[in-house]
This record gives structure tokens, C-alpha cells and sequence, in this order.
């Protein structure tokens, strides 16, 4: 069985299921006595902790370096206005403005500075929490409110992966830059889905995003409806796998609205989950 394994639970939209598949794959391996880690990539806003409740150990204040002008130093030159390809920082009538939201944190304002006006300072975008929880190692991002620095956040919680064992990333919906940031480098990717219009469309923009990564990937079908065939029609005509089917059931919705486990509330789950990373495990790259 493959170790040292990489899992990341991605979706074209949001609302699919994708931190309920992520929370009991977590929950299911760790319970056949593997080393597993769940990190919530999703830092804009993280759930998996209403679901796997865990204890906090540690948090980390997150931040990244803003570029901060000596007004007495600058001589207004712009160069650091036309490289910085952002509009983080400009020249209005010789002084500099700085706008912290839009800056990258790429340094190259400095480097082009001829009189050393620009000096970095620290600003900080959110927090990484680290815990445990029944077995889980516990990870997340939470992005201050208002900040957009998304993938740097997401990053410094990537940096607390395990090196011996199971990970798995629940990343942000969608198939942004943080997207990108959250599935990169990762062994395989799930992409959850729903057998809905917007859930296909989605999807498909998902499985082109992974095809562009190099990643291998399969699909779970969430809510899945035996009326609803447009994912499985459309998964069977690209070679897709479908790998599991989470039926469209009332009291699976009812175990989820209290943040309870599927796999807790319906044991008969628990092998499906194991399964399912039993035959993902095989693309270890």
C-alpha cells in the first residue's frame, strides 16, 4: 500500500460535498491504523472542523512581506511603478503610494529601487491551526477578512504536511489561483461533483484544469440521482472513472446538517471510503 500519499478533494463549484468526501476519506483510513493528515486548504472559509471537531494545539500567525517607500530616500522615479505589473505600488506627481492588497510579495520593487527607499515590512493575511482529531491530523488556513492573499495562505498551511504518511487537501472550489496552489504537487485528485447542469459544466472545467496539472483524477459523483445520468454519460464519453457514488439519501442530509460523519452515522460507508483510497493509492507517482 502506498505511503507518503497525496489526496486532494477539489470541485468546479462550490456546494458539492467535497469537504463531507475529504473529512471521511480523512476519517475511514485513519481507522484502518494509517497515518493521516487533513488539511483545510479552503482558507477562505474553512468547515472541516464542524465535522472532525478537533483539538487546537497551535496558531500561527501568517504573514507575508510589503513593500514600505522612505519618503526622504525616494526620489520619485517611478521604476518601481512600471515594473510592478500588480499596481502595488505607484508614482502620483513623484510620491509613491503603496496598496498592500494588490502586492504579490515578489521583491522586484526593491531590487529596481536606485536610492534603497523601499524597505519590506511584515503584514499579516491570516492564521494556520494545528491540531488532532480522533486519529486525524488537523490542519487549516483562515484568511483574515478582507485579505486576498489566498495562495500565499494556502501555501504556508501546505508547508505543515506530514512527510511520513496520508494527506489530504481540501481545496477552494472553483479552478482559480488558489485552486492551483491548494492540488498542485499532489499524487492524485478527486474532483466531487453533483449530477446537476451547473455541477456538469463545472466539472468540466475542473477535469480540464487537472489535465493541464498532469495530475491523475477521478470522479465523485455527490447527492448522485439513479435519474441523472449527465456526469456518468459525460464521464463514460471522456474515459473518466467514476470511482464513487454517494447516493441522493435523507438522512445521509440529515447526519450532514448536524456535522456529523457519514462514515459515524453509517458504518455500511466506512468500507466504500477505504475503497475508494485503496484504488487511488495504485497512481502514486
Amino acid at each position: 500500500m502506498a505511503e507518503n500519499f497525496t489526496i486532494a478533494i477539489a470541485s468546479g463549484k462550490g456546494g458539492t460535498g467535497k469537504t463531507t468526501i475529504a473529512t471521511n476519506l480523512a476519517c475511514a483510513i485513519s481507522q484502518t491504523g494509517k497515518v493521516v493528515q487533513y488539511l483545510d486548504c479552503d482558507v477562505e472559509e474553512p468547515n472541516g472542523h464542524i465535522f472532525l471537531k478537533p483539538q487546537i494545539e497551535k496558531t500561527s500567525s501568517v504573514t507575508i512581506g510589503v513593500p514600505e517607500v522612505d519618503e526622504e530616500l525616494c526620489n520619485g522615479c517611478g521604476k518601481c511603478g512600471d515594473l510592478c505589473q500588480y499596481n502595488a505600488i505607484v508614482c502620483l506627481k513623484d510620491k509613491p503610494l503603496v496598496f498592500d492588497q494588490l502586492c504579490h510579495s515578489c521583491g522586484g520593487c526593491m531590487l529596481v529601487c536606485p536610492t534603497g527607499a523601499i524597505k519590506e515590512k511584515a503584514k499579516e493575511i491570516g492564521f494556520v491551526d494545528i491540531g488532532s482529531a480522533n486519529g486525524v491530523k488537523f490542519g487549516r488556513g483562515r484568511l483574515k477578512i478582507g485579505d486576498i492573499h489566498t495562495p500565499s495562505l494556502i501555501k504556508n498551511v501546505k508547508g505543515n504536511s506530514i512527510k511520513d504518511g496520508i494527506v489530504i487537501i481540501d481545496a477552494p472550489p472553483g479552478t482559480s489561483c488558489p485552486v492551483i496552489e491548494a492540488i498542485k504537487e499532489s499524487d492524485f485528485v478527486l474532483l466531487v461533483t453533483e449530477p446537476t447542469p451547473f455541477g456538469l459544466n463545472d466539472l468540466k472545467l475542473a477535469v480540464g484544469m487537472v489535465i493541464e496539472l498532469g495530475i491523475p483524477f477521478a470522479v465523485v459523483i455527490n447527492r448522485s440521482d439513479a435519474s441523472e445520468k449527465m456526469v456518468n454519460d459525460y464521464c463514460s464519453e471522456q474515459n473518466i472513472q467514476v470511482i464513487l457514488e454517494v447516493p441522493d439519501e435523507r438522512r445521509i442530509a440529515e447526519a450532514y446538517s448536524v456535522g456529523n460523519m457519514i462514515i459515524d452515522t453509517f458504518p455500511e460507508y466506512k468500507k466504500d471510503f477505504i475503497e475508494l483510497y485503496e484504488r487511488v493509492s495504485s497512481y502514486k507517482r
